[in-house]
C-alpha cells in the first residue's frame, strides 16, 4: 500500500468514491447515472465472473471515464483460503479483465480482510492494495440519509469511501437504490468541505492499511 507525493499542491483536495461487488445489470447503470448527474467519477472494484457476464457494463464504466479495478474472482475472505487459492483467484480474475482491455492497478480483497500472504501476492502481480477509510455499510440497506449522516462527519481530504453497486455475499438488502440515492448528497457534502470527489488515485492509497473500519465489513453474515 503505497502512495506518491503530490507534485501539485494547488489542486483541490480529493476524496475518492469507490464501489464494490459489481457490475450488476440493474444497479450499476443507475449508479453511473447518479454519478453523471453529479458530474463526478468513481472507481469500480469488479468481480471477474460478473465482468465476463456483463462486458457491456465494463465498457460503459470506462466510457464515462470511471476506473475499473480488481476485487476478486470468488468473494471469499483470504483468511478462509490457502495462499495457492488466492493466487489462482487473482490470476484468473486479472486474465478475465485483461481480455476486456482492463489492466488493473489496484486490488481490494473481499471484505478488506488480509491474510499474512496477501501483501506478497499483491507485489507478485504488480498490484497495489486499496482498502478504504470510510465505509457506508450500504449492504445493510440503511436509508441514504442515515448513511450520509454517519459518513459525512468523518470525511477528510484523502478519504476513500466504500459503497457497493452489486449485491455481494451476506448483503441484507435486495437492491442498491439507497446507494444510488446517496451519491448526490455525498458529492454535495464533499464539495461543501472544499474537496472534489473522484476516482481512486495512487496519491490517496496511503493510510489504507487494515483498520477497524475496514475490518467492520466482516459484520456481514456469512452464507446469506
Amino acid at each position: 500500500m503505497t502512495g506518491a507525493a503530490n507534485d501539485t499542491p494547488q489542486e483541490v483536495p480529493r476524496i475518492s468514491l469507490t464501489f464494490d461487488d459489481g457490475p450488476h445489470p440493474i444497479w450499476t447503470p443507475r449508479v453511473l447515472g447518479a454519478l453523471q448527474r453529479a458530474e463526478t467519477r468513481a472507481t469500480f472494484f469488479v468481480v471477474a465472473p460478473l465482468a465476463r457476464r456483463f462486458p457491456r457494463l465494463i465498457s460503459e464504466i470506462l466510457r464515462y471515464g470511471h476506473g475499473v479495478e480488481f476485487h476478486c474472482t470468488e468473494h471469499v475472505r483470504h483468511t478462509e483460503q490457502s495462499r495457492e487459492e488466492v493466487e489462482a483467484d487473482v490470476r484468473d480474475g486479472l486474465r478475465e479483465l485483461r481480455r476486456q482491455g482492463v489492466c488493473p492497478r489496484f486490488w481490494r480483497p473481499p471484505w478488506g480482510v488480509l491474510a499474512p500472504f496477501t501483501a506478497e501476492i499483491t507485489c507478485a502481480f504488480g498490484l497495489e492494495l486499496a482498502l478504504w477509510t470510510e465505509g457506508t455499510h450500504d449492504w445493510r440497506g440503511d436509508p441514504a440519509s442515515e448513511m450520509l449522516e454517519r459518513v459525512g462527519p468523518e470525511l477528510r481530504p484523502g478519504s476513500i469511501v466504500l459503497m457497493h453497486d452489486g449485491i455481494g455475499p451476506g448483503a441484507l438488502r435486495s437492491g442498491c437504490g439507497e446507494t444510488v440515492a446517496l451519491v448526490e448528497g455525498l458529492v454535495e457534502r464533499i464539495r461543501f468541505l472544499g474537496c472534489e470527489p473522484g476516482p481512486l488515485d495512487a496519491t490517496l492509497t496511503v493510510g489504507t492499511s487494515p483498520t477497524s473500519e475496514a475490518f467492520s465489513e466482516q459484520e456481514r453474515p456469512v452464507g446469506t
